[in-house]
C-alpha cells in the first residue's frame, strides 16, 4: 500500500484522487483543500432562484475523458441550447454575429473587404520557424491586423482573460501552432485534415478553434464537484492550507498552516502556481522561482438577473465578446439563461459579465457599487438594457486564470527537469498544460498512470 497526499481540491486534485483510487483501491489517497469547500474555480451558487457559476461555466464535449468521468459518476451532461451557437463580437458600436461558414464570413460586416481579403491571403503567407511567438504576432502575421483586432483579441479575452500581446501561441493553442508547423498554414492545414478525415469516413468538422458544444449539468458545474466529493468521502479534508514541504527518507512530510503535517510516499501539488511556489520556497528555491513566474490577473464575474419583460434585446444567443480596441470596461457578457436551462427563475433572464483580466486587473477589484454601475452602463450602451437589475451577484477572483505567456514552453521544460530530481513529487493543475476542465481531467488521468507506474 502506498500513501499519496494531493495538495489542492480543485477539479485536478479531485479527479486525480478518483482515478488513483479507481486504478488501485489499495492506495491511501488523501486530498487536502485549503478552503471550506472543494472545487477551486468551479462553484455553483444557488441564490434567489438563479444558478450562478462563480467561475467555470462548462466544458466542450469534443474530448472523451470528461464525458467518460461523468458516466462513471452517473452524471448526465447537458449540452448547451441551440440558440447558444449564435455568438457576437461588439465592434464599431454594434454587435456582429460571428461567422460560422465561408458564405457567412463573406457577407459579414465585422471585417472590411480589405480585412477579408487579407484573411483569404493566409494561404500564401510563408511558415514560421520560430518556436515561440505571441498570439498577437502570429495572428497579425498570418491573418492581418484587422482580423487580429476583431477576432483573435476578443477570443483571447474570452478564454484566458488574457493579453494576446504576451500570451504564447504554442502554449495556449498548440493545435494552431501544429497546423502551421506541419502544413505551412491554417487554411491549408484544415483543408488537408478535412480531406484525411473524409477518407477515414469521419463527419467531424475540422477547425483551428477548440470545436465541440459547451456542456454542463442541469444544476451547474457544481454537480461534478459535489459528486466527486461524495465519492471521495473522508479521503477529502477541507481547511488544510499547504505551507511547506520536507523530505523524510524516501518520502515527504507536507506541513500545513495550522501546524499539522502529513507523511506520504508521494506528494502531488495540485494548487495554483502561486501557492505551489510558496510550498516549495524552502524545498527547492529554483523550482519555486520558476513556478512563481506564471502570472494570474484579477477577474470579476457579475451575474445580473432581470424580469424578462424588462429586456427588449434578443437574448437568444451565447452572448458577445469585446475587442480591446473598443475601450470598453467589460470583456463581454454571456446570456447564461439562453445557454442552459435552470439558470433563472421562470419569467427571468440571467446575464453574466466579465470585468478585468490581464489588460485591466484593477477594474476587477473596484468596489461593488462602482463595479455594478460600470457594468450597467456597458449593458445599456451595448444591448440597450436600461432597467435596474432585479438580482446582482459579484464574484471576485483576485488571482484568476493562469497566463501562458511567452517563455511558458521553456518554463515547463525547466519544471520537468527539476521534478526529475525529486522522485515521488508531482505538479498538476491548470497552470501548466491547459486551463480548461477537459485539460485538467485528461492530465489527471495521465498522471494517475504515471504515479502508479513510477512510485508503486
Amino acid at each position: 500500500m502506498g500513501r499519496i497526499a494531493i495538495i489542492g481540491g480543485g477539479i485536478s486534485g479531485l479527479s486525480l484522487a478518483y482515478f488513483l483510487s479507481e486504478k488501485d483501491p489499495e492506495l491511501e489517497v488523501t486530498v487536502f483543500e485549503s478552503e471550506k469547500r472543494p472545487g477551486g474555480k468551479i462553484w455553483t451558487d444557488r441564490a434567489e432562484g438563479y444558478l450562478c457559476e462563480w467561475g467555470v461555466n462548462g466544458f466542450l464535449d469534443n474530448r472523451p475523458m470528461t464525458l467518460a468521468l461523468s458516466e462513471k459518476l452517473s452524471l448526465s451532461p447537458l449540452r448547451s441550447n441551440d440558440a447558444s451557437r449564435k455568438r457576437f463580437i461588439f465592434s464599431g458600436g454594434m454587435l456582429h454575429r460571428l461567422p460560422e461558414s465561408p458564405p457567412a464570413f463573406l457577407t459579414s460586416r465585422l471585417l472590411s473587404l480589405p480585412g477579408k481579403l487579407r484573411v483569404m491571403a493566409e494561404t500564401i503567407v510563408p511558415g514560421n520557424a520560430r518556436e515561440e511567438e505571441t498570439l498577437a504576432e502570429f495572428a497579425r502575421r498570418r491573418l492581418g491586423t484587422e482580423a487580429y483586432q476583431k477576432l483573435i483579441d476578443p477570443m483571447a479575452s474570452g478564454i484566458y482573460a488574457g493579453n494576446p500581446e504576451t500570451l504564447s501561441l504554442r502554449a495556449c493553442f498548440p493545435k494552431v501552432y501544429d497546423l502551421e508547423r506541419k502544413y505551412g498554414g491554417l487554411i491549408r492545414g484544415m483543408l488537408k485534415l478535412q480531406k484525411e478525415r473524409k477518407k477515414l469516413g469521419s463527419k467531424d468538422k475540422v477547425g483551428a478553434g477548440p470545436g465541440g458544444a459547451l456542456t454542463s449539468y442541469y444544476n451547474g458545474m457544481g454537480e461534478l464537484i459535489q459528486t466527486l466529493k461524495e465519492r471521495l468521502g473522508d479521503r477529502l479534508r477541507l481547511g488544510y492550507r499547504g505551507a511547506s514541504l520536507d523530505r523524510k527518507g524516501k518520502g515527504y512530510i507536507q506541513h500545513f498552516s495550522d501546524g499539522s503535517s502529513f507523511e506520504a510516499d508521494a506528494v502531488v501539488l495540485a494548487s495554483p502556481a502561486y501557492a505551489v511556489a510558496e510550498i516549495l520556497r524552502n524545498f527547492d528555491k529554483k523550482l519555486s522561482a520558476t513556478v512563481s513566474e506564471i502570472p494570474y490577473p484579477s477577474l470579476s464575474v457579475a451575474c445580473f438577473g432581470y424580469r424578462r419583460e424588462k429586456i427588449k434585446a434578443d437574448l437568444a444567443a451565447f452572448g458577445y465578446l469585446i475587442p480591446s480596441r473598443e475601450k470598453r470596461k467589460i470583456l463581454g457578457t454571456l446570456y447564461d439563461s439562453s445557454i442552459f436551462p435552470n439558470r433563472a427563475p421562470e419569467g427571468y433572464v440571467l446575464l453574466r459579465s466579465m470585468v478585468g483580466g490581464a489588460r485591466a486587473s484593477d477594474l476587477a477589484m473596484e468596489q461593488e457599487p462602482r463595479l455594478t454601475d460600470m457594468i450597467r452602463k456597458e449593458l445599456a450602451d451595448i444591448i440597450g438594457i436600461t432597467a435596474e437589475p432585479d438580482f446582482v451577484r459579484i464574484y471576485r477572483h483576485e488571482m484568476a486564470i493562469p497566463q501562458y505567456t511567452v517563455g511558458h514552453v521553456e518554463r515547463l521544460r525547466n519544471i520537468d527537469a527539476a521534478l526529475g530530481k525529486h522522485h515521488g513529487l508531482f505538479l498538476t493543475g491548470n497552470a501548466y498544460r491547459g486551463i480548461g476542465v477537459n485539460d485538467c481531467i485528461e492530465n489527471s488521468a495521465k498522471l494517475a498512470e504515471k504515479i502508479i507506474e513510477e512510485s508503486f
